[in-house]
C-alpha cells in the first residue's frame, strides 16, 4: 500500500528542501502529521515552497525568449526548436539531449512542485504554535508563490489545473483542467489574500528574495493585464506607483551592474537572487549570454556564446536611446583587444551581445547577477497601457510611459494617438525596455503579434521563421497527461 510521506534533505550549506512524492516505501518517518510542529518546520517548508522558482529561472523561463524577435540561440542542444516552433507535445528534441531543464516541461514541473509545497504550508502553518505576526508573513508569501506559479501556467499553457489543496492520497493528485478564467480566479484569491499580510518594502530591512507587498500588487497588475481586467490592472499597479516605496533608476545601466545590486532594490521589485556560493541558487542563463570559450572578461568566466540578440532588434533602437548600452557590438577580451561584431560568434557576422547579465568575477558558472521578475519600469508600462485600454490614451497614460522614456533619454510620445496606437507604442516600449528579460513572448502572445512580428525576425541562422496559430501556448508535456487519466492535451495541440 502507498504511503504519502514528505522527505526532507538538509544541503551542508542548511538550504532545506522538501519534496512531496508517492513512495512504494518509506524512506523517513518524518511525516506531514509530526513534521509540521514547529515554527523551524514552518520556516523550512516555506523555503521549499520557493525552491522551484530557481530551478524555472536556472533557464527554461528566458529559453522561452527564444521564440521572441528579440534574441536567438546558437542552434544546438534543441534550443533552436523554440526559435523554429519545431517542438512536438514530447519535447522530443530536449529529451534527447537531456535539455527537459530548459523546456515548458520543467515550467510546468516547477509549477506544480512549488504550488504543493504551498499548499502544505497553508494548509498545516496555521496550526502551529508561533509568532502571529511571523505566521501571517509565512501565510502570505505561500499565497503569493501559489498565484506566481498559477499564473506562470496559464500564460505558458493556458487552460490548467488549478490546485489548492495538497495531495494527501493518490487520488488527490488527479484533477481536471481549470478554464482560464478560473484560473485567474485563484490567482487573485491568493494575491488578495497576500497583500493583506505581506510588509511592504523596507528600503532599512530588506528581505532578499521575498516578495513585498509591493510585489504582490505588481504580480496582481500584470495578471489582470493578461486577464483583459484593464480597471483591475490600473488599480494594482497605481498602488505599487502610489506606495512610494520604488522608483526608477537614474541610468538603465546600474539596474544591472551587480557591484550596484543594493542600489537596484529600489527599482527591482523582485527577482530571483542568485547566489554564487549556494548549490541551486544559481542559473545556466547568465552562462549562456556572452562570446564564446569565456573571452568577454565583463561576462563571466565561463560564457558559452549560446544567445544573442538580433541585428534587427538591435537597429531598432533610436540611436540615443540608452538602453541600447545593454546591447554590444563588439566585446574586449582578456588579452584587451576589441573584437569586433564578425568574431562575437562563429555562426553569423550578425550577433549582438547582451549585457544585462554580466558577472566578471563568476566562479565558473556561478554568477551573483540577480535576474529580475518584476520591476518598476515594467508597472509604469502596465499602468499606460491598462489605462488606455480602460479609458483611451489619456494624460495619465502618456505620463506612465513617459517617465520610462524620459530615462532612457528619448523625447516624450508623439500626442494625439489613437488607442491602438497608444497600445502598439506601449507594447514596443516594452520591447525595449524589458528585452531578455523572459517578458516578450507573452506580450507577442496575449497581444496576438507573434503571427506577423516574429516572421521578420530572421538572420543567417535562421533565415526562415513560421510561427502557427497553436503556438500561442505550450503543448502539455505527454509524460504528465500520460501520468494523469483526468489530463487532456491543448486542442490545438492533438
Amino acid at each position: 500500500m502507498k504511503k504519502f510521506i514528505i522527505h526532507i534533505f538538509i544541503s551542508l550549506l542548511g538550504i532545506s528542501l522538501i519534496s512531496c512524492e508517492l513512495e512504494e516505501e518509506v524512506f523517513s518517518n518524518i511525516t506531514s502529521e509530526n513534521f509540521y510542529k514547529t515554527p523551524g518546520d514552518a520556516e523550512t517548508a516555506l523555503i521549499a515552497a520557493y525552491d522551484p522558482v530557481a530551478t524555472m529561472y536556472n533557464a527554461a523561463v528566458h529559453s522561452v525568449d527564444f521564440s521572441t524577435d528579440q534574441v536567438y540561440p546558437r542552434p544546438v542542444v534543441a534550443r533552436d526548436t523554440y526559435a523554429l516552433f519545431s517542438y512536438d507535445p514530447n519535447y522530443s528534441a530536449q529529451k534527447s539531449f537531456s535539455r527537459e531543464f530548459e523546456s515548458p516541461v520543467q515550467v510546468w514541473r516547477s509549477c506544480y512542485t512549488g504550488i504543493e509545497r504551498a499548499n502544505w504550508v497553508l494548509l498545516k502553518v496555521p496550526g502551529i504554535l508561533m509568532n502571529e505576526t511571523r505566521k501571517a508573513v509565512i501565510l502570505g508569501e505561500a499565497h503569493f508563490l501559489r498565484a506566481f506559479y498559477h499564473w506562470m501556467l496559464t500564460k505558458n499553457f493556458g487552460e490548467v489545473v488549478v490546485k489548492i489543496n495538497p495531495s494527501e492520497s493518490e487520488a488527490d493528485a488527479y484533477l481536471e483542467k481549470s478554464s482560464i478564467k478560473e484560473v485567474y480566479a485563484q490567482i487573485y484569491a491568493d494575491l488578495d489574500a497576500a497583500i493583506l499580510t505581506l510588509p511592504a518594502y523596507s528600503q532599512q530591512v530588506p528581505q532578499f528574495g521575498r516578495p513585498s507587498k509591493e510585489a504582490a500588487l505588481s504580480l496582481y497588475a500584470k495578471a489582470a493585464l493578461y486577464n483583459e481586467d484593464y480597471p483591475k490592472s490600473l488599480q494594482m499597479a497605481e498602488s505599487v506607483i502610489n506606495s512610494g516605496s520604488y522608483r526608477l533608476l537614474p541610468n538603465i545601466e546600474d539596474v544591472f551592474d551587480l557591484t550596484k545590486e543594493t542600489l537596484a532594490r529600489v527599482e527591482n521589485i523582485w527577482s530571483f537572487e542568485s547566489i554564487r556560493a549556494v548549490p541551486g541558487r544559481v542559473s545556466q542563463v547568465h552562462s549562456l549570454f556572452g562570446p564564446p570559450n569565456s573571452t568577454g572578461v565583463e561576462y563571466g568566466n565561463s560564457t558559452f556564446g549560446s544567445a544573442f540578440a538580433y541585428q534587427k532588434f538591435y537597429n531598432s533602437f533610436y540611436p540615443l536611446d540608452e538602453r541600447r548600452k545593454l546591447l554590444a557590438t563588439s566585446f574586449i577580451n582578456r588579452s584587451g583587444a576589441v573584437v569586433p561584431q564578425a568574431g562575437i560568434t562563429p555562426v553569423t557576422t550578425e550577433g549582438v551581445l547582451v549585457r544585462k547579465f554580466r558577472d566578471p568575477n563568476s566562479i565558473g558558472g556561478a554568477y551573483e547577477t540577480n535576474l529580475t521578475i518584476f520591476r518598476m519600469a515594467d508597472v509604469y508600462l502596465i499602468a499606460a497601457e491598462a489605462e488606455t485600454r480602460a479609458s483611451g490614451p489619456s494624460a495619465k497614460a502618456y505620463g506612465y510611459i513617459n517617465i520610462v522614456r524620459r530615462r532612457a533619454k528619448l523625447q516624450d510620445l508623439i500626442p494625439g494617438l489613437t488607442a491602438q496606437q497608444f497600445v502598439d507604442a506601449v507594447i514596443q516600449e516594452r520591447s525595449w525596455e524589458l528585452f531578455a528579460e523572459a517578458d516578450r513572448w507573452y506580450d507577442l502572445t496575449r497581444t496576438g503579434k507573434f503571427l506577423t512580428l516574429v516572421p521578420l525576425a530572421t538572420n543567417n541562422v535562421f533565415p526562415t521563421r513560421t510561427p502557427q496559430a497553436k503556438h500561442r501556448y505550450f503543448p502539455i508535456p505527454l509524460d504528465e497527461i500520460q501520468a494523469n487519466p483526468k489530463l487532456v492535451q491543448n486542442p490545438a495541440w492533438e
